[in-house]
């Protein structure tokens, strides 16, 4: 196989189709240099992309830095948190097992996990592996309980059963990373192996996956690992990372765009490495099969939606899925504190493509859109551009909703009460929230959250107060104290979440 090295990127020219650039090839000069425009655009710190087409890596390159701070550079082999990326890492995980007849796609969880619990005893016995991996469960989105950094995936799963449904069970849709942690814990009682182990063993070395982790506390014993950034008063930092080990089969899984690759290769090959099949036919075809129905786009959709307007939008087995020029695109986004990430393929095309970055933004989805429409010869799209103008119009929208809210503060209030009646823990009656401990320091209200999340609370008005979090990448968040007939604060709420005073 002939191969040239255009720019520091890997080129392969056997495996490109006809009808494009010169001698019948896509550009892929230009593409380079649109990546890195796009990447200055954009303004992001460092970026990586990989092509897969018809079995062939055609394209890989990074462009940028891994940290700012040490102008350290990236390259194919740097590590990024791949975030839901894993996603679809635990549902192939799950096949091998459904091929080796240890589990059943439409098996009730409870045969795996007899001790799993759901808010309603009905959807206890009648969830199965499927549901958990489908988002229809019923659910409104939980991300609280591994958020916040100190909630184990055992403790994770056993609080699921105090979730209250918001819609009828399989009626709808609404992304639960929570329901994913318990997939891992199926691949576990299943298999007999830890998640992690089991991704190790049977996904990252077959594939050749060696600089492929499954935990932040792993990735951080690598060295040429990404930073995460973000922006503190207009200025690009290195920022902290998300504490995702809650729902590791879920988002966890750091690795690099040449690992990536070889992870897309293996999808567009059905399931195989070298010729030699990971999973069956039948399987692979399972995981892409549609199974919940997403609402269609509006004008008030994320901008790749507006711009690539689906006929139809559903997800499969760890893949969100729509129409894109007459063809099904399958494909999946990864977004955690400064780290994002895209996985898209047109596998009827054999065209594959693997886009991350350590800071957030919505590159992803133009870079992805930009390689599709080279690799089928539609008409040249300036998709990088028409979404980043989308992007800071629904950002100067959101800006002016921020600006109004401040306008609406109430100036020259106090606290109802001496600071030091505010102190105290608070916890959830539903034990879903984990309980906040408000302690008064010299004269200052600390919050604190979790082990993670620790901050000064400054006061807005009336009872209501700010919390300015230590980490600086974290922003605000805004409370409320309720103020019982004892003269003191009795209850605090959380955006819709109301805590009681914790009696001693």
């Amino acid at each position: 196989m002939l191969k040239r090295l255009v720019a520091g990127c890997i080129v392969s020219l056997t495996a490109l189709p006809l009808g494009a650039q010169g001698n019948g090839h896509p550009d892929l000069r230009a593409l380079d240099a649109y990546f890195a425009k796009a990447a200055k655009d954009w303004d992001v710190p460092g970026l990586a992309v990989a092509i897969v087409y018809r079995g062939q890596l055609v394209f890989a390159k990074a462009y940028g830095v891994r940290d700012v701070s040490t102008k350290a550079p990236v390259d194919t082999q740097t590590i990024f948190a791949i975030a839901s990326n894993t996603k679809a890492i635990t549902t192939a995980a799950l096949g091998m097992l459904v091929d080796e007849g240890k589990v059943r796609w439409d098996d009730p969880v409870t045969k795996y996990l007899p001790s799993f619990e759901m808010y309603d005893p009905w959807a206890t016995r009648e969830v199965t592996v499927r549901d958990l991996i489908t988002h229809r469960a019923g659910l409104p989105n939980a991300d609280y309980l591994w958020s916040h950094g100190d909630n184990s995936r055992e403790e994770v799963i056993r609080r699921i059963r105090f979730i209250k449904p918001t819609y009828s069970f399989r009626a709808g849709y609404v992304y639960h990373n929570v329901m994913y942690t318990v997939a891992g814990a199926v691949i576990e009682a299943a298999s007999g192996k830890t998640w992690d182990e089991f991704l190790r063993t049977r996904i990252f070395q077959p594939l050749g996956m060696t600089r492929s982790v499954t935990t932040l506390e792993e990735a951080k014993t690598k060295d040429n690992r990404a930073e995460p950034h973000g922006r503190q008063n207009d200025t690009l930092r290195v920022s902290g990372n998300s504490f995702s080990n809650g729902i590791a089969p879920a988002g966890s899984v750091w690795s690099s765009v040449a690992d990536m690759s070889r992870w897309v290769k293996f999808l567009l090959d059905t399931g195989k490495v070298n010729g030699k099949p990971l999973l069956t036919q039948q399987t692979w075809a399972e995981l892409f099969k549609p199974v919940t129905i997403l609402p269609p786009w509006t004008e008030r959709s994320a901008p790749q939606l507006r711009m690539s307007k689906p006929h139809f939008r559903s997800y499969a087995l760890g893949w969100f899925q729509q129409d894109y020029l007459g063809r099904q695109v399958d494909f999946h986004t990864g977004s955690l504190t400064g780290m994002i990430a895209i996985n898209g393929m047109i596998r009827e095309e054999g065209i594959g493509v693997y886009v991350i970055s350590n800071t957030s933004t919505e590159i992803r989805h133009p870079l992805m859109f930009k390689v599709f429409d080279t690799f089928l010869g539609a008409p040249p799209r300036d998709w990088s551009g028409e979404m980043l103008a989308l992007q800071r119009a629904d950002d100067a929208r959101d800006d002016s909703v921020s600006a109004r809210q401040q306008n609406q503060r109430v100036e020259g209030t106090k606290p109802s009460l001496p600071l030091e009646r505010y102190a105290g823990t608070f916890a959830d009656p539903d034990s879903l929230y984990p309980p906040i401990t408000i302690t008064n320091e010299n004269g200052t209200l600390r919050y604190r959250l979790s082990s993670m999340m620790v901050g000064t609370l400054e006061h807005w008005q009336f009872d209501t107060f700010r919390v300015v979090w230590d980490d600086w990448w974290r922003g605000r968040s805004t409370i409320t104290f309720g103020v019982g007939p004892n003269a003191s604060a009795d209850r605090l709420d959380v955006g819709n979440v109301e805590l009681r005073r914790a009696r001693r």
